[in-house]
């Protein structure tokens, strides 16, 4: 880990008020070390640590993710209702699913318009909106 990635790393984990133990900076170093976002599995995350020699469980993995998106750091995108994806671009936004990949990828925002939602059920309130388009390719 160089140590602009490091900055990096350990500035992401103080802004939530995360503490900056071994295994929260080496995942945080594989998210957002290079400042760039990521769409990533909890699989996908723990072969990318082991990858790079780092000692890492899979139930640490799964349990970082899910505090980095307590702590807002991260959005947590269902695909399917069973393939949890982790994205480290928490604004509101729109994604494209590529069946044949299994991969997430941002759509743009400014191209996506909902006109109008359906009223939430007495008693609810709507939360949020998550949209995922599905892709496959042609041919």
């Amino acid at each position: 880990m160089t140590q602009t990635t490091q900055q990096i790393s350990s500035e992401w984990l103080a802004k939530a008020g995360l503490r900056p133990t071994r295994q929260r900076m080496t995942l945080a170093h594989l998210l957002v070390g290079d400042g760039q976002h990521r769409h990533v599995t909890a699989e996908s995350l723990f072969d990318a640590a082991k990858g790079q020699g780092d000692a890492v469980s899979l139930a640490t993995v799964y349990n970082t993710l899910r505090a980095f998106c307590d702590a807002e750091l991260m959005q947590e995108v269902t695909v399917d209702g069973s393939k949890s994806y982790f994205d480290t671009n928490t604004h509101d936004h729109p994604h494209f699913f590529w069946e044949d990949e299994a991969r997430l990828s941002d759509a743009p925002s400014d191209q996506l318009v909902i006109a109008q939602l359906p009223d939430a059920p007495e008693g609810a309130e709507i939360a949020s909106v998550d949209v995922v388009i599905r892709l496959r390719r042609k041919g």
